[in-house]
């Protein structure tokens, strides 16, 4: 009994050493830089880099569209201001029901003024 407990550890032991060396070689196989998953790895932190850097860029750009933004929207908000207190000062006007009629006033020039004399 004590020889079968002895030779089932020997195989347990050498399926063991057997399962290890394939696992060394399906480990370096991963590592490889060229063909294995090292060299996805490598390219894909070669691409993590260049999308950190263009979303640093596309950040800055979206910081100055949004104070442009932002100082052409106070611009526009201040001459809606003035807008309304026009239109509110035309409200004001008297409504007579007819029409205006316009004054133009010339300025006399002095060659005007010299034949009127």
């Amino acid at each position: 009994m004590q020889f079968l407990a002895e030779i089932t550890s020997g195989l347990a032991a050498m399926a063991a050493a057997i399962y290890c060396f394939v696992l060394a070689r399906r480990l370096k196989r991963f590592n490889q830089l060229e063909t294995g998953m090292g060299g996805a790895i490598a390219v894909l932190s070669a691409q993590v880099d260049d999308m950190t850097r263009a979303l640093e860029r596309a950040q800055a750009t979206a910081g100055t569209s949004e104070r442009q933004l932002r100082a052409l929207t106070e611009r526009a908000e201040a001459g809606a201001e003035r807008l309304e207190l026009l239109l509110a000062s035309l409200h004001d006007l008297p409504d007579d029901g007819e029409p205006r009629r316009r004054v133009l006033r010339r300025r006399h020039r002095e060659t005007d003024m010299e034949a009127a004399q």
